[in-house]
């Protein structure tokens, strides 16, 4: 029995007209019916903003791509609530020009655009290239596609939502290593605020750059990718600290046994 042509909607982060967006659309539409909604701008480290004090505008780029004046999740939630006009098998963001992987995956707008699939109830993966600069982008295009195919093939689509953080090394296709399911690493600290003064004599100030990797041993997104392999890391959205409810319900009665009657 043959399998559905599967419904695709694609974002970024990185704007519209990005190499990573064109080749990731140009190689699903092999396999997929795609739509892109994307931001019109660079829209780097935005994670799951969404706008609300300013009207949102979709238009149609010459390249037949949609964009909007806002954020990765902007895109993606006006897509899922009336857009589209209809609910697709996947939400895919990317391909991002530089590595999403640790602390990153907090910031990242992304993984904020994939986060939106998510949480509207579609399985959703964020793809980013390991190094900036597009290096070996068809390559990471077609293992992006591929993995896409094999889910699809596997009835992973359209069934209850998961959300999948996906980091290619920059290498060729018969180079690459094969997947392995990893966990987040950790980064250091940020490198310090860049300092300047402006031609009118006012500081300004420049986000420093990531740290570097604290936590890369085996087992990391930075480990896998370091060694050749493609990261896949499941995420999820509940930020709750399980494991130490107990610690806080027992500080909580020991607070509340300070309060005055």
């Amino acid at each position: 029995m043959a399998l559905q042509r599967l419904k695709i909607l694609i974002s970024n982060d990185d704007g519209y007209r990005a190499e990573g967006l064109l080749a990731l659309r140009s190689a699903l539409a092999a396999i997929a019916d795609v739509e892109v909604v994307a931001p019109e701008h660079n829209n780097s480290a935005k994670s799951n903003a969404l706008t609300l004090n300013a009207p949102l505008y979709v238009h149609q780029a010459d390249h037949g791509c949609r964009y909007i004046n806002g954020t990765p999740a902007d895109c993606v939630h006006i897509a899922l609530t009336g857009l589209l006009g209809y609910r697709p098998d996947l939400v895919v963001s990317g391909i991002n020009n530089g590595a999403n992987m640790g602390d990153d995956t907090l910031y990242s707008g992304t993984v904020g655009a994939a986060m939106e699939g998510f949480l509207f109830g579609v399985p959703s993966i964020a793809f980013s290239l390991v190094d900036k600069g597009w290096a070996h982008l068809s390559a990471a295009a077609s293992t992006a596609a591929d993995l896409v195919q094999q889910m699809h093939a596997q009835n992973l689509l359209g069934a209850r939502p998961w959300l999948l953080n996906v980091n290619i090394p920059n290498r060729e296709v018969d180079a690459m290593k094969p997947a392995r399911l990893c966990r987040l690493g950790r980064r250091h600290a940020a490198e310090p605020v860049i300092e300047q003064v402006n031609p009118r004599g006012e500081t300004m100030y420049w986000i420093g750059a990531a740290g570097e990797a604290m936590d890369d041993g085996e087992g990391t997104d930075f480990h896998a990718t370091a060694l050749g392999h493609v990261a896949i890391t499941p995420l999820r959205v509940d930020l709750t600290d399980h494991d130490h409810l107990g610690y806080w319900s027992q500080t909580l009665s020991r607070l509340r046994g300070r309060e005055r009657p």
